[in-house]
């Protein structure tokens, strides 16, 4: 008598053709069609598994380490098909200062977050402009009129023949503002 064994027996044998799983055709046989995985022909969706300690982050961290970064080639150009045109941006800067600033009086406390909004303002409508290959750095200054004279001074390494700058200027009874936009050329 034999002792039943704790392992069970498998005794289907893979068909003809040497095909393992059921669902998988022959190479030869599939050119130019499209086949649809088992779940989507059964109607089933697949079930994910639920992310259980630390052996799943790591296989997670592994397969995304191991995935293809993509490479660009160098175009080798050097200038950009829509080049900065600082009339546009300056036009732009001035209307956003006098639209936000013309009513408005001066005071210390809100400044601050008044330039940091209008520096955003006009740093969205610059990118609207859409001037390929530059980045921008927008500076927004309020300074309260109380008979001083003023100098303001930026230093950085700069292309003369691409990078350029643009300043615009709002003064009312109380404040002066002068918003300046630097644009970067960037390869």
């Amino acid at each position: 008598m034999e002792k039943p064994s704790k392992t069970p027996q498998v005794a289907a044998a893979a068909p003809e053709g040497g095909k393992r799983r059921q669902g998988l055709l022959d190479k030869d046989s599939t050119k130019g069609k499209r086949t649809q995985p088992n779940y989507e022909a059964s109607g089933v969706a697949p079930v994910e598994e639920e992310c259980s300690g630390d052996s799943m982050k790591a296989k997670l961290l592994a397969f995304k380490a191991n995935r293809a970064k993509i490479k660009y080639a160098n175009t080798y150009r050097l200038e950009s098909h829509n080049r900065f045109r600082d009339y546009l941006v300056r036009d732009r800067a001035q209307v956003i200062l006098m639209s936000k600033l013309q009513q408005a009086k001066y005071d210390g406390v809100s400044s601050p977050s008044l330039c940091a909004s209008i520096s955003e303002e006009i740093l969205t409508a610059v990118k609207e402009l859409d001037f390929d290959r530059y980045k921008y750095v927008v500076s927004v200054l309020i300074v309260e009129k109380a008979g001083q004279a003023m100098h303001v001074a930026s230093r950085c390494v700069w292309d003369v023949q691409r990078d350029t700058w643009v300043s615009a200027k709002c003064e009312t009874e109380t404040f002066i503002a002068l918003a300046l936009v630097m644009a970067c050329y960037y390869e």
